[in-house]
């Protein structure tokens, strides 16, 4: 894995950012357009930026930790292309993100390094009853959708189902190396790498409201 190179371009965005301010200032434009559903404890803009800043800066050390886990469960070979393409989203992203520099752009490629893993998990738990990796991101991947833009953010879906549907098909998961690893992914040293990771939209205040969804959808005094 290659994530030093990965912090370094986070690095750059971060100060093109500074001199910039272009992704602030896109999330101060979009918050009142966001879905009701997106329940922002306090701070609004400011919870929404450390909320894009975590999401953002944590895919470096998401594919460490994830590396880590492959080594300790003995599980490297099957989990390090997973990394790879996620790495390379960031290293070399897909011409569909060529127009958007700086911190914009790698809230896309973060998107897509993220929903790679969570489609990944999905896989893993349908064909063998466990996720390759035990971390929840549905919640903090439905607000990155939001801020992304539903168009845009259905395309990059489209770039992982893509690169899934390459990597990995259901004959993959009948080889018996793929079963017989499967008691170490409920492993204690599994699990226990993965404690450090909690929901991290719960952990920087931003989450979902499906009663403000339903609420939204009936209208005042509707039932």
């Amino acid at each position: 894995m290659n994530t030093a190179a990965l912090r370094e371009q986070i690095q750059r965005a971060t100060e093109h950012e500074a001199a910039s301010g272009q992704l602030q200032q896109r999330l101060e434009k979009q918050l009142p357009q966001l879905h009701p559903s997106i329940d922002i404890a306090e701070g609004n803009d400011t919870a929404l930026w450390r909320f894009v800043s975590a999401y953002i800066d944590e895919v470096p050390q998401l594919l460490d930790a994830a590396s880590e886990v492959a080594v300790k469960a003995g599980i490297q070979s099957q989990i390090d292309p997973v990394l790879k393409i996620a790495e390379e989203y960031f290293l070399q992203p897909p011409g569909i993100l060529a127009d958007h520099p700086g911190m914009d752009g790698l809230l896309d490629e973060a998107y897509l390094a993220h929903r790679l893993v969570e489609e990944i998990n999905d896989l893993y738990i349908r064909h063998l009853g466990q996720p390759l990796i035990p971390l929840d991101m549905t919640v903090a991947n439905l607000i990155a959708h939001q801020l992304i833009g539903e168009t845009f953010a259905n395309e990059l879906d489209e770039v992982v189902h893509h690169s899934v549907d390459q990597m990995l098909c259901d004959e993959s998961f009948e080889l018996p190396s793929v079963q017989a690893y499967r008691d170490k992914l409920v492993s204690p040293e599994t699990g226990a790498a993965w404690k450090q990771w909690p929901c991290m939209s719960r952990r920087l205040g931003i989450g979902l409201d499906l009663n403000a969804t339903s609420q939204a959808a009936t209208g005042p005094g509707e039932h």
